[in-house]
């Protein structure tokens, strides 16, 4: 990596004291889980299968509900590993720089790689966790798809019987206030967000790129596509995020040394 935008990529990492992260499916596909946009994904080859992805019809329709059920039951997520991209995080995170990963992935692995999960924003929730839409109960996801496996093709709350869904954000569905609130918070008070392995096509999440850009964060963006925020942009990189984050988190402060601890976000206000 020795283009001009690499060297200003580097640079702009090297002087970073708060770095915001923001990544998209991108960062995921080394592991094995395709982009929703990909010829690979479920969604394009079938277009029954992304019916259950609206919430009033996952709601309504029993048969939207049980073809759900099965793709998560055959999901890649549950044997995709980390890759270069989500280890190069954690490795920026170890140095005292990053202070959060806004993730727009259900996937997980930032979490497995070692990401620390309260500095972990899930803005489109998370595939490894079940919501009742009656009670709110919430409980693991594999103990949901071990009912599937064992013969309940729409298994229900097992509190009041009400219908279950994975916590993830559904089309028609409400983000949760209090993760956006903590991401706005992130993009505003960091000096680079770095965003990864996203076409910033799906709002809010796309609006962080010019908030943060107008509290005075140089934004890097790295996406094998140009994207509608490109010419909010310090850097751009149409470079592969698994060659791109390694070799970022790779630089060393300015200074020399590593920065503190910020401690835990979750206690940010």
């Amino acid at each position: 990596m020795a283009s001009q935008a690499c060297t200003a990529a580097r640079a702009l990492v090297a002087s970073a004291h708060r770095i915001t992260v923001l990544t998209g499916a991108g960062v995921s596909t080394d592991s094995g889980i395709p982009d929703y946009r990909d010829p690979d994904a479920l969604w394009t080859r079938d277009a029954d299968a992304g019916r259950g992805s609206s919430l009033e019809v996952y709601a309504s329709d029993p048969v939207a509900r049980r073809l759900s059920w099965h793709t998560k039951l055959t999901s890649p997520v549950w044997t995709a590993q980390p890759n270069a991209a989500h280890r190069a995080l954690v490795e920026l995170e170890r140095s005292g720089r990053l202070r959060t990963v806004i993730t727009q992935n259900i996937d997980g692995l930032h979490q497995k790689a070692g990401s620390d999960p309260h500095r972990v924003l899930e803005v489109h929730g998370t595939l490894h966790t079940t919501v009742c839409l009656g009670c709110g109960a919430t409980g693991p996801m594999r103990d949901a798809l071990k009912r599937v496996a064992e013969g309940e093709e729409d298994p229900d709350c097992l509190r009041c019987r009400g219908i279950l869904k994975s916590a993830t954000i559904s089309f028609g569905q409400h983000l949760d206030a209090e993760v956006l609130r903590r991401a706005r918070l992130a993009a505003l008070d960091c000096d680079v967000l770095l965003v990864a392995g996203t076409s910033l096509s799906v709002q809010p999440a796309a609006g962080l790129v010019p908030l943060a850009a107008r509290a005075g964060a140089e934004v890097i963006i790295c996406n094998a596509e140009p994207t509608p925020y490109d010419d909010v942009a310090t850097v751009v990189l149409h470079e592969p995020v698994g060659d791109v984050l390694p070799d970022l988190s790779s630089v060393p402060p300015s200074g020399g040394g590593t920065f503190s601890s910020w401690g835990d976000p979750s206690t940010w206000s």
